[in-house]
């Protein structure tokens, strides 16, 4: 090894960051426990959310995917009757508001918005569906414009499919905003509504914004208005954009929880459990797909070492009786061969360590430039 240490130059050390990508997907047989039973999907005491798992959650193999819960504003239908759950299904949409959305001026929590903007009013979410997943999944955040959900939207449980709506972040890419207490987030579109028993139809709602997908944060909110509401409801003013559309394509929901059926969505939410609701929305989810993001950054160390640097090595067995062993004849110049870069600390500690592939020979008449990358 060289028994001379030489100090980078601020040219010498460059930054970098490189974004990753990793495509996720997750089919609905896995989501709706179809594939392992209820042995996929853990329930807690709580009965405030469930996790779902890719393989038996008591498998050392399973991996978490995701957590599923709902929340309701104190000011939308149904969240005054009386039922033992209405208090937590508030608490939660209040815990996902203030995190993901935030206060006003006045110190009160804002709700969640269809266009985004919270703080010029429009249409507000008041009813939820949130889908928060693992880091296992998201990686630093899920990659705007990748997101892909296929819901199955028929009237009938027991077919869910013959009516499907794919929900995206179709402009996320591009037009994501940045005024959340976690960072970015996008707008969720249903492309369309696609009718199996009419040969493939399509049928748009009025409005076809149906949510927020925060991207750092790892968590998508859908809103109940992607179901219609029932088939003998008529739009009404206090319905969003999105109930109101769908009623006017024709389209109607019975949502299924656990051990019950409820007539329509607005009634699962008033009535039903967490795990109910949870439940009712595993059996219709068909596709789950998007790509993650691995944030790498990188610092770059370009080891330049000039044709009179490190050309002897002070390995013992450089030398044979004060001979150097790499040289033929005394007079031919003398030659090294590099194997090692060290990276040392300003008191000379050895803080790192790059191996080269193979070995380089270095004599009096080269000079090497080394790239040394350290990936964090």
């Amino acid at each position: 090894m060289a028994n001379t240490y030489k100090s980078f130059l601020d040219d010498d050390i460059v930054s970098t960051k490189t974004l990753l990508h990793e495509n996720i997907p997750v089919t609905g047989t896995v989501i709706s426990s179809s594939t392992y039973g209820t042995s996929s999907i853990k329930s807690y005491t709580h009965g405030i959310f469930q996790s779902v798992y890719d393989y038996p959650y008591l498998s050392s193999s399973a991996n978490h995917l995701f957590d599923m819960t709902c929340g309701v504003a104190a000011s939308s239908p149904g969240s005054s009757s009386v039922d033992a759950y209405v208090s937590k299904k508030v608490n939660m949409y209040n815990q996902m508001a203030q995190t993901l959305v935030g206060y006003d001026s006045t110190g009160s929590i804002l709700k969640f918005d269809q266009d985004g903007n919270a703080a010029t009013g429009g249409d507000k979410l008041n009813s939820m569906f949130f889908l928060n997943f693992s880091r296992l999944l998201t990686k630093d955040e899920i990659k705007k414009g990748t997101f892909q959900l296929t819901l199955g939207i028929n009237s009938s449980s027991a077919s869910p499919f013959n009516a499907t709506c794919i929900i995206s972040d179709a402009s996320g890419s591009t037009n994501y905003k940045s005024n959340s207490p976690t960072g970015e987030y996008g707008i969720l579109y249903s492309k369309s509504f696609t009718s199996a028993s009419s040969n493939g139809g399509t049928s748009d709602p009025t409005d076809n914004q149906v949510g927020l997908i925060f991207y750092q944060a790892g968590i998508a909110a859908i809103s109940t208005g992607i179901f219609a509401i029932s088939s003998s409801t008529s739009p009404t003013s206090s319905m969003s954009s999105s109930q109101q559309g769908q009623l006017a394509a024709g389209y109607t929901l019975q949502m299924r929880g656990t051990g019950s059926t409820y007539t329509n969505v607005e009634t699962l939410f008033a009535s039903g459990t967490m795990d109910d609701v949870g439940s009712a929305l595993r059996n219709r989810i068909q596709n789950l797909i998007f790509n993650n993001t691995t944030e790498l950054n990188s610092t770059i160390h370009f080891c330049r070492v000039n044709n009179n640097e490190f050309n002897y090595s002070s390995n013992p067995t450089y030398l044979s009786s004060s001979q150097i062993i790499v040289k033929n004849k005394i007079t031919d110049a003398p030659v090294s061969y590099v194997t090692t870069v060290g990276l040392y600390s300003p008191d000379n500690e050895l803080l790192a360590v790059a191996k080269l592939s193979e070995p380089i020979q270095k004599d009096p008449t080269q000079e090497l430039i080394l790239r040394v990358r350290l990936d964090y």
